[in-house]
């Protein structure tokens, strides 16, 4: 096995289990929190797990960070989206902020739980430790990055349901019209955009202005609770 198959394999282990994690407890919260509220349909459709494999989207979960981390990027991802039907909470416009917002606070949460873990980590055999380590600080990392990207206020991010929940009906109605559209304006905004000004040599990035630099924060301000970096 060749040094660069070596170093990829490598790679793709400390970044699958941050993924995993990630993705899959960020949708079990979204379904936890909706049943808390009245509404069962992620229980009855067998989604009410922490378990990853309930919650995997063959492309987004898999396929999707293998390609971004064979290229050379940061691996990306999300899992299939929970079903929630918000006519059944028991307060239909509140209650469905507080599902979407479950889902950016368990990558928060979990960003806290990987801080934590990281003075351990540093006790373990050496082998384990290094690995153990850029693991954790992945897991921290990306779980910023998720809780941002979702705290958008494009529908059907969890930001734009949000901002659908709490802002006056005059503003709401026609930002919830936006929601069958929203993954083309995210596309467009965050991977055709950059491309295109690329290729013209403009140099616009939303994603790293709106994205990766918080997340690089918020992460670099958590690491630094405990010395790492």
């Amino acid at each position: 096995m060749t040094a660069e198959w070596s170093a990829l394999i490598a790679r793709i282990t400390i970044w699958a289990l941050p993924v995993l994690i990630a993705v899959s407890f960020h949708e079990a919260a979204h379904g936890y929190v909706a049943k808390w509220l009245g509404d069962d349909t992620a229980e009855r459709a067998g989604r009410l797990t922490l378990n990853p494999l309930a919650h995997i989207d063959p492309f987004g979960t898999i396929l999707l960070p293998l390609i971004l981390l064979m290229v050379g990027g940061v691996a990306f991802g999300y899992a299939k989206p929970v079903p929630v039907r918000f006519a059944r909470l028991r307060h239909p416009r509140r209650d469905a902020a507080l599902v979407a917002l479950a889902g950016p606070g368990m990558n928060l949460l979990l960003a806290l739980i990987a801080t934590a873990l990281l003075p351990i980590a540093l006790v373990l055999p050496l082998w384990l430790s290094e690995w153990a380590q850029r693991m954790l600080q992945i897991m921290v990392f990306f779980n910023c990055v998720i809780a941002v990207f979702n705290m958008m206020p494009i529908p059907p991010l969890d930001g734009g349901r949000v901002a659908v929940a709490v802002l006056p009906l005059t503003f709401a109605r026609p930002l919830a019209r936006v929601e069958p559209y929203g993954m083309m304006v995210i596309l467009g905004l965050f991977f055709l955009l950059p491309m295109l000004s690329a290729m013209g040599g403009l140099g616009l990035d939303p994603a790293r202005v709106l994205i990766f630099e918080p997340s690089i924060r918020m992460a670099s301000g958590l690491l630094g609770l405990v010395g790492a970096t």
